[in-house]
Formats: C-alpha cells, structure tokens, sequence
C-alpha cells in the first residue's frame, strides 16, 4: 500500500531581502501573495523477498532555481532526521518565479541597510524545506494516486526569428524583419491526483512547462501564477489541497505574448481578470476535466526512485560569440554595476576563449521517480522545450513528467537552432551545456526510463 504526506512551509522572510531573476538588484520588504515551499513524502510496501520499503520526497519551492549546495545540505539533513531513509531519494524544484529569495550568489553586491544576505536566505529557505520535508514524512498514511494528463495554453515561445537568421529573445514581431518564432511549445498539463484513505482529494502534483514569470519585473515577493492557482483549486477541490507545482520543459518559453498580446489584453479586461488569474483557470479547468474521468487506482502502485549522476559536454564558444560578449561586456558595465552577475559572466566568457581554457563537462544530478506507470524525470537546467518532446516521444513510460530546475542549477540548455538563433537563453553567456550534451541528457534519460519500466521492455 502507498503511503502519502504532505505539508507546506512558508518562505516569506521577516526582513528585507534581494530579488532574483533580473540583471539588476531589487529589493523587496512586502509580499503580494505567499511564498511557500511544498513537500510530498511516499512510501510503498516493501517489495517480496527485499525487506526494503521503497521511499521518495518531492519539494517544490516558490523560487528562482536550486543551488547544487542547497540540494545537498537538504538531502543530509532530511536523512540524518528520517532514520533509514536514503539521502539521495529527495530532491527539490523551483517554479523559477523571479519575484522570490536570493538565496545563491554572487549575483548581485550587497545592498545597505537591514538587508538578508544571500548566505541568509540560503538558510532560511534550506530550514524550511528541512522542515516541510520532515513534516510530510511524519504525515504520511495510506493513500491511493491516479495520473491525467490535459492541455492549458499558458506558455508561448519567447524567440522570434528575423531575417539573417538572428533571434532576439522578447523581441518584437511588429516589424517588417520579422520572419517567424524560433522554436516550439508545449501545452500538455501532466497531473498525479492524490487521495486519502476516505477518498478525499488531498493532493495535486502538476506539471507546467513554463516558467511563473507574468509579473516578473515587481520588487514584492510573490509566488506568480501559482499562488493563483492553488487558490482556484483549493476554491474548487478542497481547501486544504496540497499542491505541487513543477516547471517543465521552458527554456524558450514564458507566459509572455510575443503574438496577439493586444487581443489578449483587450480579451482579459473584457473579462475583468489578470492574466494571472486566467492561467489559473485554464488549470482549474483541465483539473476539473481530468478527475472527471480519473479515478483512484486500486491495488498495488508500484514506487521507484532513481538518481543518475551524469557529465555533460560543455556549451562550446566561437569567435564570433567570443566577440559578441565583449560588447555586450562594454556595453553592460556603460550601464550599470561591472559586479552584477550579468556582466561577469559575459567576461568569463571572453576570458575562456582569450585563454583557451579547457571547459569541464558539467555534472547533472538527474531523479526519475515512477509512482504507477508515469514517471518524473528531472534535470537542472532551463532546458528548451524540443529536449521535452524528445524524451516523451520515446519514453517507455505510461505518462512522463519532464521537470527542470531541480536538484540543481546548470544554467539554460538551448537546441542547435537556438544556438544557430543566438540571443540570451542560447550563448555562452546564459548557458554550461549546449545542443550535444542536451541531447546526451535526452538518451540518458531515456536509458533511465527504460530501467524502470523493464515490463515494457519486454512487451516491446
């Protein structure tokens, strides 16, 4: 039998602290909405002939993205409070809200005044997911799950193309020069429902392949669409539902209209909605639909949880990028503080070509949890959206929740054609992997995949 639990912890800090998500600094001390962070802790009946329960945690967190340090100092402290439960079987994703914690650097110098440092929030938000993650194993009961899979359009491809072949990520389409945009979407919303013993909605784990950056410029903290998503479930399902928010695949994607943005803003006033709350909806609206038809599965549920640590090869620089960061370097310290991170890593950049320094491959810690026939399998990247399509293409899973930002954070992972595009989110500037280490994690995955579904090797 699977047993099941849950519990939230709040993230919001006391005192001002640092925003993440922008080239410059903000500064936020008022919150629009809650930030939380969000453990989901199973449990499964020890195989035959094992001895051995099989156990996995699931932390979604209302923040930018997940330092490899943070990761791990969870992991540890999760295991050294849960007597036998293995430390690598837990990982933590970001919703990459840009209106949350600065809880890695250097990204920003230190502003003055009562201010959080970064090695503050690196604290405060590693206490709570301890706690949250605790709290949920301590909940956890006999439960039962069901997969759905529905569709929401929330993510749009934020790369138009123009002639000469140059993209601009956020650039406009009004213009004669425009030609078309960049890359893919995915508008598939992957859902795992979660009931208790009663039969009672308890929990959500849902799947959207974009980021929660609509309102991503404010200086308050705020959880982005996903604060008005669980306010519309919870309205909805249960006001105490549990909701896990994972990012998919989003790399070249944002809720951001590069096409039609006038209609849809004329469409929503008509409405008299934010936009917001018309994501909300959307979701609210395929939950609706797919419980409709989903009901708890009977009997055994079958729990795996897997970890692949593999290396990556690195995003390769060419002259002309070489050159290319050198004035966006000039141009960036004309404009602000040469000790934001933008700024520096542009100059790595030219450093490493001037130098010819050997580039490492870069290390992924990458989870794969089955619970039924669906599988999550996660990366740490903003991985662009084709990689995604890739994976479920070929997966040997009945379902595959393709998550990024987690356990992790190795920067963007564009594709050859978004490399070939160029622009933020596809040079060396923004990324540690380019297309052939992307599609490296694509066969790496699947391998792993495959190892926990042999049954379907066998039909095959």
């Amino acid at each position: 039998m699977l047993k099941i639990g849950f519990a939230t912890r709040s993230i919001l800090p006391s005192r001002p602290a640092m925003l993440l998500g922008q080239k410059h600094t903000r500064v936020a001390d008022k919150a629009m909405d809650p930030l939380t962070v969000t453990a989901l802790a199973m449990e499964s009946d020890a195989a035959p002939g094992t001895g051995a329960a099989e156990k996995s945690i699931i932390i979604s967190g209302d923040i930018v993205l997940i330092p490899e340090s943070i990761q791990a100092d969870v992991q540890q402290r999760v295991a050294a409070a849960i007597p036998g439960f293995p430390a690598d079987h837990l990982f933590l994703a970001a919703t990459h809200t840009h209106t949350s914690l600065v809880h890695a650097g250097p990204f920003y110098p230190q502003p003055p005044g009562d201010v959080m440092t970064a090695e503050e929030c690196a604290a405060f938000f590693t206490e709570r997911c301890v706690e949250a993650a605790v709290a949920a194993w301590k909940a956890r009961a006999p439960g039962k799950t069901a997969r759905a899979y529905g569709h929401a359009v929330i993510a749009h491809n934020r790369r138009p193309n123009y002639d000469g072949g140059h993209t601009q990520m956020y650039g406009r389409a009004a213009v004669p020069e425009f030609r078309h945009i960049e890359g893919s979407e995915d508008h598939s919303l992957d859902m795992i429902f979660f009931w208790d013993a009663a039969g009672r909605i308890i929990g959500a784990l849902i799947n959207i392949p974009c980021p929660a950056q609509v309102d991503e410029n404010l200086y308050v903290f705020s959880a982005d669409y996903w604060h008005d998503i669980r306010a519309e479930l919870r309205a909805r399902l249960n006001p105490d539902l549990f909701v896990i928010g994972l990012c998919g695949a989003a790399g070249d994607v944002s809720p951001h209209f590069i096409l039609d943005s006038k209609l849809e803003a004329e469409m929503r006033a008509r409405r008299g909605l934010t936009e917001r709350q018309v994501i909300a909806r959307k979701v609210a609206n395929a939950v609706d639909e797919a419980l409709a038809c989903t009901k708890p599965i009977e009997g055994e549920v079958p729990l795996k949880h897997a970890v692949k640590r593999p290396t990556l090869s690195p995003r390769r620089i060419s002259k002309k990028e070489r050159d290319e960061a050198a004035v966006l370097h000039a141009q960036a310290i004309k404009e602000g503080d040469p000790k934001l991170w933008w700024p520096t890593r542009l100059a790595q950049v030219v450093n490493d070509f001037d130098t010819q320094r050997q580039i490492p491959h870069v290390p992924a810690e990458l989870h794969f949890v089955r619970i039924g026939d669906a599988v999550v399998a996660t990366n740490p990247f903003e991985l662009f959206t084709d990689y995604a399509h890739r994976i479920k293409s070929r997966s040997k899973a009945g379902q595959t929740l393709v998550v990024q930002l987690a356990a992790g954070s190795g920067g963007y992972l564009p594709t050859q054609r978004g490399v070939d595009g160029g622009s933020y989110g596809a040079i060396p500037s923004s990324c540690t992997v380019g297309p052939e280490g992307g599609q490296e994690l694509v066969e790496i995955t699947l391998q792993a995949i495959a190892e926990m579904f042999p049954e379907a090797g066998a039909k095959a």
